[in-house]
């Protein structure tokens, strides 16, 4: 069982809900007013963004192993929309990255190494424990969806039975109505 076998957005989600009540980090006081980076227009909607944010570093220092605060940007940044001049790259910010990283090596969850940040130990285990149960719940998740779709497939089969039957009762009916018409005729 290991970390790529769930979906990374769900996954992310999860650590980041952990990072907020478990781990006690807290948002900075410039998370609410900061736009994510040059290229944006607007600061982020979601209340947990910075969370969010932190969660999904986590899971890039994980999956490209030692990374720096200049990768992050590059890898986070986007397209500047310039009016009628074209689109150019604009990096994301250094500074809410930065920040994140330093709230991950405060939790223990990453660690300096020669050139950038690595996982650290605990933070291996814990992304492993979390795509564990996150794997569980997504199991029984499509169990249940699999019942109802059984269940649904059978209350279909059955109404088509019944509609079947109740045409071909009214068919014999209309039969038997245009024999006595006829026998009348005669």
């Amino acid at each position: 069982m290991g970390v790529f076998d769930v979906p990374a957005t769900d996954l992310i989600e999860e650590v980041a809900k952990d990072l907020e009540k478990k781990f006690g980090i807290e948002k900075p006081a410039f998370a609410e007013y900061v736009k994510t980076g040059a290229h944006k227009e607007r600061a982020p909607q979601r209340e947990d963004w910075y969370f969010v944010r932190m969660a999904s570093i986590l899971y890039r220092v994980f999956k490209e192993g030692p990374v720096g605060v200049g990768s992050l940007r590059a890898y986070y940044g986007g397209k500047k929309n310039r009016g009628v001049k074209p689109h150019k790259f604009r990096k994301a910010s250094g500074k809410i990255i930065r920040q994140g990283l330093q709230d991950l090596e405060k939790a223990g969850l990453i660690k300096k190494a020669a050139r950038g940040r690595v996982v650290s130990p605990r933070g291996h285990s814990f992304l492993v424990k979390k795509a564990k149960v996150l794997k569980s719940t997504l199991a029984e998740k499509r169990a249940a969806l699999a019942r109802k779709k059984a269940e649904a497939s059978q209350k279909l089969e059955r109404e088509r039975a019944e509609e079947t039957e109740r045409v071909s009762q009214e068919s014999s009916q209309k039969k038997g109505k245009h024999i006595k018409r006829e026998h009348k005729r005669r």
